[in-house]
């Protein structure tokens, strides 16, 4: 069975009629961001791939930066790499950036510049998938598309009363089919931005303002006293832990070692101080060796610890343990990584670091 759905209360409006009501109130109430301003297609795509698993007030100051730097596809697909995701550190999933830069010269090069207006075309970019696809192509070009996220699965399983899991292919089959069959011919874009502004701001995960919905009327999670209910969702596996280790390699000419992670790995083409993921009975100062070894074919003397350091990535948790120390012998080689480059503590700003190397490196700069 698809999904599951209630039969509506004779005091309930139907359900079939709630986008006017919806598109009433966004046009009242909808948040003011830049890009709803002049949703000129560029922007968009921009605010939409940097708003994916984030929220977008998060978003805002990494979308004025960014436009200023790259304020056109043509700027953007110009750019190196290195600026590019500099620009982008501390939003996080990063082979988001490599996408966006990956997409911006396939456009210039195939496209004269311009983003695709269709679904069709949006999709065989990089990085963009049903959902941006959808997003761009309704808010940008006027397209009648429709979109799901999680505000919108929220929102439409409640208003449903979609009982199947929002996060099996058979829950996003439904909510997918209810969002295409209410896209009101011609204001998919407004509609589509108003399901998602009813999610992030009332129809929330835990205490959902329902006094204050425009659709309350028409939710049939409502009448029956079941919206805290839905959506319903698979438990998801715990997440395993790691415990790593890295090594703060330093010259005698203060200078640092870091390494550019493979473009097909986690955090690609970022920096990191080289280490590695500790195996079982080992201690944490022969892991280290060990890894020094095997990654830049050079011997290491470990020494005191300069700190503990802690991070969840989407599917793992890691501790990380960094410890300084120095070469005892060999020449340091890429065996896995991109480069290699010594760096003094002032440079480290100008290279692009996942979260914790990050942290690594301020703690550098504020000791050496």
């Amino acid at each position: 069975m698809l999904a599951s759905f209630s039969i509506p209360s004779t005091n309930m409006k139907d359900t079939h009629t709630f986008p006017p009501a919806l598109l009433d109130w966004y046009a009242q109430h909808q948040r003011a961001f830049p890009w709803r301003q002049n949703p000129e297609p560029y922007a968009v795509w921009i605010s939409e791939i940097m708003a994916q698993q984030t929220r977008l007030e998060t978003v805002l100051p990494y979308y004025h930066r960014w436009m200023g730097t790259f304020p056109t596809v043509q700027a953007l697909a110009a750019a190196e790499q290195q600026d590019v995701l500099n620009l982008w550190e501390g939003l996080g999933y990063y082979s988001r950036a490599r996408n966006l830069h990956k997409a911006a010269r396939l456009i210039v090069q195939a496209h004269n510049g311009q983003l695709p207006g269709d679904r069709a075309g949006l999709e065989k970019l990089p990085g963009i998938g049903r959902y941006t696809a959808g997003a761009i192509a309704s808010i940008a070009f006027g397209q009648d598309e429709a979109v799901v996220d999680g505000n919108v699965k929220r929102v439409l399983s409640r208003l449903f009363l979609v009982t199947e899991p929002v996060n099996t292919t058979g829950g996003e089959k439904a909510i997918w089919a209810l969002a295409e069959a209410h896209l009101p011919q011609g204001q998919a874009g407004a509609y589509n931005q108003a399901l998602m502004d009813l999610g992030a701001t009332i129809c929330l995960p835990r205490q959902p303002d329902c006094a204050h919905c425009p659709v309350a009327d028409y939710c049939q999670a409502y009448t029956q006293g079941k919206q805290e209910q839905l959506p319903v969702k698979n438990a998801r596996p715990k997440s395993p832990h790691y415990t790593v280790t890295a090594a703060v390699i330093q010259q005698e000419d203060g200078r640092y070692l870091i390494a550019q992670r493979a473009e097909d790995a986690l955090l690609g083409g970022m920096w990191e101080f080289p280490g590695g993921k500790r195996e079982e009975g080992e201690s944490l100062k022969t892991c280290l060796q060990r890894e020094i070894l095997e990654e830049l074919q050079v011997t290491i003397k470990v020494g005191g610890k300069l700190g503990v350091f802690k991070h969840a990535y989407t599917h793992f948790k890691v501790t990380l343990h960094a410890y300084r120390s120095q070469l005892t012998g060999g020449e340091p080689t890429p065996l896995e990584h991109q480069a290699l480059q010594w760096v003094t503590p002032q440079q480290l700003d100008d290279y692009p670091m996942g979260k914790i190397d990050r942290q690594i490196a301020q703690v550098l700069q504020q000791k050496d």
